[in-house]
């Protein structure tokens, strides 16, 4: 049973990863209900909490059915950072999660996320001080090193253990790769591996089958899967892993009217959460796994997402219904 601090989440967990513009509260809401075990905000500028900038703390927005539930912050200077763990504190978290990850170069050119690769005494010491500033368990997701002759994830990790880091989440890549090649799990199960370590070790990278999963869980000996990508989209990948790691069968696909309930409830809830424009907006890169497979569908899909008003967005939904309700997926 793997534990986050004092909080159970479960045999070989199944974690949201942080994603911008896609882990917000209504796609969360619905990988909770396909079976996350954790899931995590999208990540949240630390200097935007501390100018109270208005896109960062609308992030800051969770919910009692999301539990257990991480923020997830990023930043470099640590007076920032503890600021913004105390405002991150009065949204009532589970978890707060570090970004040491996000290769974006944005982030990297100000030395948060990735760039903090460069410098792992001060990712270290702000791990450090982060913990001693907050009661809560306090978790890191990184990658395996800023570039393949960099990799020192072995000693990081035993370095952030040892400041009071309670669990990390590893990308299976470097920064220099950014999302391309193939994920190496190895160097995270090397971790896992060391007899020094003791808190929960969680993969991220390329899950994108049960397969993988269980993989991920039974030859590399990992305490949990971070998904990211799998799940855009396509919440039910969550149910499937469990019941793939049940049973060693595969769930029948989700047919039609799961996947256009889904897609309505999901573009309903973000407009009621933030508003017609993003709501319609941010939804959009969602359709395209919502509807996988279907052929000749490239009419409805563009209508999905080009049109601004939610109105002809939920028309396309009801013509959908109608032309395809019994396609059936494989």
């Amino acid at each position: 049973m793997a534990k986050i601090g004092n909080i159970d989440v479960g045999d070989f967990p199944l974690l949201l990863a942080p994603m911008e513009d896609v882990s917000d509260p209504p796609f969360r809401a619905l990988c909770k209900e396909q079976g996350a075990d954790v899931v995590y905000t999208e990540f949240i500028s630390s200097e935007g909490l501390i100018r109270d900038a208005a896109k960062s703390t609308m992030k800051l927005d969770i919910y009692e059915k999301e539990r257990p539930v991480g923020i997830q912050i990023f930043g470099a200077n640590l007076e920032s950072m503890l600021q913004s763990v105390e405002i991150v504190e009065k949204s009532g978290p589970d978890i707060i999660d570090i970004n040491f990850g996000c290769p974006v170069k944005k982030v990297v050119s100000k030395g948060a996320g990735a760039g903090i690769l460069k410098d792992i005494d001060l990712m270290v010491s702000l791990t450090e001080a982060m913990v001693k500033h907050t009661k809560l368990p306090v978790t890191v997701k990184t990658r395996l090193g800023w570039d393949h002759d960099s990799i020192k994830i072995l000693e990081v990790a035993e370095r952030l253990q040892d400041v009071g880091c309670q669990a990390i989440s590893i990308h299976g890549r470097t920064r220099a790769q950014m999302y391309k090649g193939e994920a190496n799990w190895g160097p995270i199960a090397e971790v896992k591996n060391n007899p020094r370590m003791h808190i929960p070790v969680f993969g991220n990278g390329d899950v994108d089958s049960p397969e993988k999963a269980k993989l991920m869980r039974d030859d590399y000996g990992l305490d949990g899967a971070m998904i990211g990508r799998a799940s855009i989209g396509y919440p039910w990948f969550f149910r499937e892993v469990k019941h793939y790691f049940e049973t060693g069968e595969h769930l029948p696909a989700p047919t039609m009217k799961e996947r256009l309930d889904a897609a309505r409830r999901h573009l309903q809830m973000a407009i009621d959460w933030k508003g017609e424009k993003l709501g319609v907006f941010e939804t959009r890169r969602h359709y395209t796994n919502y509807f996988k497979g279907i052929p000749h569908f490239k009419e409805y899909r563009t209508k999905m997402v080009t049109s601004d008003d939610s109105v002809d967005v939920f028309k396309a939904f009801d013509e959908v219904e109608r032309d395809f309700a019994d396609y059936e997926f494989a």
